[in-house]
């Protein structure tokens, strides 16, 4: 696991975009995960927008980060997501599709 290695590209809390809509319980929930599991330095998981993209222009998620972030939401949430699936796309779109797929597939408590 690589550690301490992150920055952000563009900080959200500085965004000439209109306001992001409100995280759910369980979207800062992943959010949190998400963070403390890439090490995302000056990242707040309350300022992640939901809906804006995890990777490229949005957070600036890599192929690295989303085999580690699936590892973490396999240890959390007691299910995998598998890197051959064909909805990875749709799936690791936002925080809000995560968050989505992680409370229909995840383990009952």
């Amino acid at each position: 696991m690589i550690t301490g290695r992150r920055r952000i590209v563009a900080p959200f809390a500085q965004s000439l975009d209109p306001p992001m809509s409100p995280q759910t319980a369980e979207e800062t929930e992943l959010a949190t995960l998400l963070v403390e599991s890439l090490n995302l330095e000056d990242v707040a998981p309350e300022a992640i927008d939901p809906e804006a993209p995890l990777f490229n222009a949005g957070l600036g998620l890599d192929s690295i980060d989303a085999l580690e972030l699936a590892l973490a939401i396999s240890k959390r949430y007691g299910f995998q997501l598998r890197s051959d699936n064909d909805e990875n796309r749709r799936i690791f779109a936002s925080l809000r599709a995560l968050t989505e797929h992680v409370q229909q597939h995840k383990a009952a408590a």
